[in-house]
């Protein structure tokens, strides 16, 4: 990669790591679930005006909406409004990729490598010990939630694997956006039912120059921004040379959360967060490191 592309794939992983601290900043005056269509309401209008839609069936568009979007951002927002702390969430999140390729093998049939099940036994493992560490930082339904979060993106990874097959070239960032305007009418009302018009009322009649802040920098840097470079470095370069990137966040993510947010991880939460990380480098790079010399 050429050295300014390094720069721009590094900028998306800090403003894809510091999402987790937004997001942290933004529940203390909002509630998650209107946080989430606030989220996708301000990153959608007026852009989506500017941007066709892109060549994909509208099924195809709806389910990605609902899983990578609303699926996703209510599971994650709930489970860290209730206990998940910013830097865990970044890390555990990260359980998508294995969610992806499980996801995979049973819808298109894609097979298990040695280096993905290996991956999958050493990170379960670190999530095992991570989600044994119930109490003081971390909360069990806060740790379950992410999980689910984690789950959501992996299917809505193989929903859009599915729809862009066969589909003529497009913009990601068109993608993005649309399959965002779709989770806006979901995500408000599932907030309206259930945290209710009296906090809606609350979050509009007294909003915060914290929870602003919150909302333009999801809305705009982390989904606009990042993934329109994200996109851009996609179309310069194979997935397989941009995708180990992703494997930064988490470390931005722990470091900004207890740098900003004070919180510190207990010797057994380091533990599991450094087995997490080695899964995951062993899911992306095992078949590369070993693979036998000609």
């Amino acid at each position: 990669m050429k050295a300014k592309d390094i720069l721009l794939g590094l900028v998306v992983i800090v403003i894809w790591g510091l999402n987790f601290i937004a997001i942290k900043v933004g529940l203390q005056d909002v509630p998650p679930l209107l946080l989430g269509a606030l989220r996708f309401f301000f990153a959608t209008f007026p852009v989506i005006f500017f941007l066709p839609r892109p060549p994909v069936a509208w099924r195809w568009l709806i389910a990605l909406g609902l899983s990578i979007n609303v699926g996703q951002f209510a599971f994650l927002f709930l489970g860290m409004k209730l206990g998940m702390p910013a830097g865990l969430a970044s890390l555990v999140l990260q359980a998508q990729a294995f969610f992806t390729l499980a996801v995979a093998v049973l819808l298109l049939h894609e097979r298990w490598l040695w280096h993905h099940i290996l991956g999958l036994v050493i990170a379960a493992a670190g999530m095992s010990v991570i989600g044994a560490q119930q109490g003081g930082s971390m909360t069990a339904i806060g740790f379950w939630l992410t999980i689910c979060a984690a789950a959501s993106w992996g299917t809505g990874n193989v929903v859009m694997r599915r729809a862009t097959q066969g589909v003529p070239p497009f913009s990601i960032l068109s993608l993005i956006v649309w399959a965002g305007a779709v989770a806006i009418l979901p995500l408000a009302l599932l907030s309206w039912f259930i945290e209710g018009p009296s906090a809606w009322q609350a979050a509009f009649l007294h909003p915060s120059l914290n929870s602003a802040a919150s909302i333009l920098y999801l809305s705009y840097l982390a989904t606009l921004v990042g993934y329109g470079l994200w996109g851009k470095l996609l179309a310069r370069y194979p997935a397989g040379v941009v995708a180990p990137f992703a494997l930064l966040v988490p470390v931005v993510g722990l470091s900004s959360s207890a740098l900003l947010l004070q919180e510190h991880l207990s010797i057994w939460q380091c533990v599991g967060a450094l087995l997490v990380m080695s899964g995951l480098v062993m899911h992306v790079f095992g078949q590369r490191w070993f693979k036998p010399a000609a």
